[in-house]
């Protein structure tokens, strides 16, 4: 690992041009972007829409987001396919792109044992040469690691932590206790709502999708914990809960960051998943960027 994980990193999104293909330029000023605010990238996972793109395409933003980045930020990526034998397949093309760790979804669809997602996290570890993050997120997978699985993963070598986008404080807390005395095993926060409490409680880093839309504002939340001003970063966090709750009431988060992208003048195209935006709810994110200072 050639960067440590900690901080604020950015679940990016992926740009698409008006064919809806991979706009790379795009992508590159997105990284810009976030890097000027002192944040590192995560890429190809939900908010990067993961789950339209090809291994190819996958394999092409990796590819952008490292080459972009140039040493300066860790970049880690996300290579879960639903398959063991596909995980693998797309970890082997990235791991050889320079990234510092990959991220890897449970398998979805099929209910899994706790066994298996052992047995899938083992097998996908064992193969590759990069480091591993666990990534959980069973309200879109209906698949859940429990936290005594990630504490017995946390014993392979290769397997360096875990993001939980679980969604609940029960979750994140469960995962930081399971491991709390194994020093090299780190637990990364996913939902917005808990990026000050999960750094309050132990975790080195959060992969925050909102950051798209508001770089410096989460990074403050950071920024004022490190620093040793949690009051400051309390507030910084209570602000950034109010977007959350604004703005994903109107769509899906993927959706309703890219629209707002769109609205800020960033041209990142649209979601290739199926929603479409009324006049209204056009109006309401509007409103929302209004309301937070974020229009400009």
């Amino acid at each position: 690992m050639n960067h440590p994980i900690s901080g604020v990193l950015t679940a990016i999104v992926t740009p698409f041009d008006e064919d809806g293909a991979l706009n790379i330029a795009a992508l590159k000023q997105q990284v810009n972007r976030q890097l000027a605010a002192g944040n590192g990238i995560f890429c190809g996972g939900t908010n990067g829409e993961f789950f339209v793109l090809n291994e190819a395409e996958k394999v092409a933003v990796t590819a952008a987001c490292v080459e972009e980045v140039a040493g300066r930020a860790p970049v880690v990526a996300h290579i879960g396919e639903v398959s063991t034998r596909e995980t693998i397949r797309l970890g082997k093309q990235v791991e050889k792109l320079g990234v510092d760790v990959v991220s890897v979804i449970t398998p979805w669809f099929v209910p899994l044992t706790q066994q298996e997602l052992i047995n899938h996290y083992t097998a996908v570890a064992d193969a590759l040469s990069v480091p591993i993050f666990l990534y959980n997120i069973p309200a879109r997978t209906g698949n859940t690691i429990e936290p005594q699985t990630a504490r017995k993963l946390a014993g392979h070598p290769n397997i360096v932590g875990i993001k939980d986008s679980a969604g609940s404080y029960n979750s994140l807390k469960g995962f930081l206790e399971a491991v709390k005395d194994i020093p090299d095993f780190d637990v990364l926060n996913g939902p917005d709502s808990l990026i000050h409490q999960g750094f309050v409680d132990g975790c080195s880093a959060c992969i925050s999708g909102l950051a798209n839309v508001a770089p410096n504002e989460i990074n403050a939340i950071w920024a004022h914990f490190k620093a040793g001003d949690i009051g400051a970063s309390h507030a910084a966090q209570e602000s950034i809960t109010g977007l959350r709750t604004d703005l994903y009431k109107v769509a899906f988060s993927p959706a309703a960051v890219k629209k707002a992208l769109q609205l800020m003048d960033f041209n990142v195209g649209e979601s290739r998943y199926a929603i479409n935006f009324s006049e209204d709810s056009i109006s309401e994110i509007n409103q929302v960027l209004h309301r937070y200072a974020l229009n400009n």
